[in-house]
């Protein structure tokens, strides 16, 4: 009796082919960050509920709780609410655990690179899931942390972009006290209703928006001014006079408006164009304080962000000290969902295998190891041919892999040879001293334009 496999939404597995292009990204990101001075930490998978709820958006409806199916009837924690635990739905809660319970053997300011699964109980869709990788940064200081970080964090993803096939990309900035200011001076008290309300801009629209905003209370005036600072873009500094214009003053409004333009100064004087000032952009997520950032794909703008971050001063506090920070994240199932679902970036081969030694007989085994020890101390990836058989069934076998080389072992003592399965050209070689074209040595990734 068979039993179905059903496919499980929102949890996705890449074929090898996939594979291929996450590893390659995986790896360009993990350099590039270490470049730029990161080191790596890992969390464990789980945190406290009672830590994980009320950290902003609607994480308490998107929390996977965690607990055994059969546990002791002694277990006194089994039934503790205080006690129960769920799967993170970021890495910047667990990282600013991670910060509290070891100040004391970090070195600040401290610099992070942080990649792995997190889990979020939403409805799967287009470029939404339940499991997905994150790839994040944060840099974090004791009781201050300097401005000039905030420029830093987009500036280092557009270094992991440059090195990536992905297309024309822009990253939004915006700062979280202009919208507050603006809309405190405005007389609007609930500034997180309303953010979060503005946040959702681009998926229902203005008249959506206006129809939330007078719901929550707000005066027409309100609502139109505040749809024309959301309307407000710029890749320079200009933004801030024409927020200025609108006529609303507020000391926090005055604050947000000269860290961003430090913020776009920075990023004009390093990449320019890289940056826009977006005054929609306000991250669902209460505890950004400060400076946020989201990334579109240029061309697949409904798409939404595929990277955002921002600053927050008092996520991670004991009550004695607090340590604020500023990171940014790129969603990598996110991104690779569109990309490679979309078939617009694709690996040259699905197998790391550069070269395949077949087999005359399966005597011949032994000699076919030697082979292959040889090349992979060279760092050529090689793999021995799984059985013996006709040649030229071992080349197809090569060739419905796109592995480019298979390697013929001498008979009689000839020398053995390499032939190129591609262009059929065949030449005699030596397992210490031959090398494949560069290009050819591991699987390289290639954009389709569509």
């Amino acid at each position: 009796m068979s039993t179905k496999i059903a496919p499980l939404s929102g949890f996705p597995e890449w074929l090898p082919a996939e594979r291929v292009v996450e590893q390659a990204f995986l790896d360009v990101i993990r350099e590039t960050f270490e470049l730029h001075g990161f080191v790596s930490v890992e969390t464990r998978a789980v945190e406290p509920v009672s830590r994980l709820l009320g950290k902003g958006g609607d994480a308490d409806k998107e929390i996977y709780g965690v607990h055994r199916l059969a546990a002791d009837a002694d277990d006194k924690d089994a039934d503790d609410p205080d006690k129960a635990l769920g799967l993170h739905f970021d890495l910047t809660v667990p990282f600013a655990r991670y910060v509290l319970e070891n100040a004391g053997r970090l070195t600040f300011p401290f610099r992070r690179y942080q990649i792995q699964k997190v889990w979020r109980g939403e409805r799967p869709q287009e470029g939404r899931f339940r499991e997905f990788t994150q790839c994040d940064i944060d840099i974090v200081d004791v009781g201050e942390l300097a401005a000039h970080h905030e420029a830093e964090m987009p500036l280092v993803i557009a270094d992991v972009f440059s090195r990536l096939p992905i297309g024309d990309y822009r990253i939004q900035v915006n700062n979280r006290k202009i919208p507050e200011g603006f809309y405190l001076g405005l007389g609007l008290t609930d500034v997180v209703g309303t953010l979060r309300i503005v946040d959702k801009l681009d998926k229902i629209g203005p008249e959506g928006v206006t129809e939330l905003l007078a719901a929550a209370g707000a005066t027409d005036e309100q609502i139109s001014q505040c749809l024309r600072l959301a309307e407000i873009s710029s890749q320079d500094t200009s933004f801030a006079d024409r927020v200025r214009a609108l006529g609303v003053c507020h000391p926090t409004l005055d604050e947000g408006l000269a860290e961003l333009t430090a913020v776009m100064e920075a990023a004009i004087a390093e990449r320019p164009g890289v940056l826009v000032a977006d005054l929609r952009v306000a991250r669902g997520l209460d505890y950004y304080t400060g400076t946020v950032y989201e990334t579109q794909l240029v061309g697949h703008e409904a798409y939404g962000s595929i990277c955002s971050g921002g600053r927050y001063d008092a996520l991670a506090s004991d009550g004695r000290t607090t340590y604020p920070g500023v990171g940014i994240s790129i969603g990598l199932s996110r991104l690779l969902a569109k990309l490679v679902a979309g078939g617009l970036v694709t690996a040259t081969r699905p197998t790391p295998t550069c070269v395949v030694v077949a087999l005359g007989v399966e005597e011949d085994r032994p000699r076919a190891r030697a082979v292959a020890a040889e090349l992979r101390s060279r760092g050529i990836p090689t793999e021995i041919a799984p059985s013996a058989a006709k040649f030229g069934k071992q080349i197809r076998f090569a060739d419905r892999r796109s592995i480019p080389f298979v390697w013929f072992l001498g008979a009689d003592g000839a020398p053995d040879s390499v032939k190129d399965i591609r262009s059929g050209e065949q030449v005699e070689a030596s397992s210490d001293t031959w090398v494949p074209p560069a290009e050819d040595l591991h699987p390289t990734l290639q954009r389709v334009e569509a």
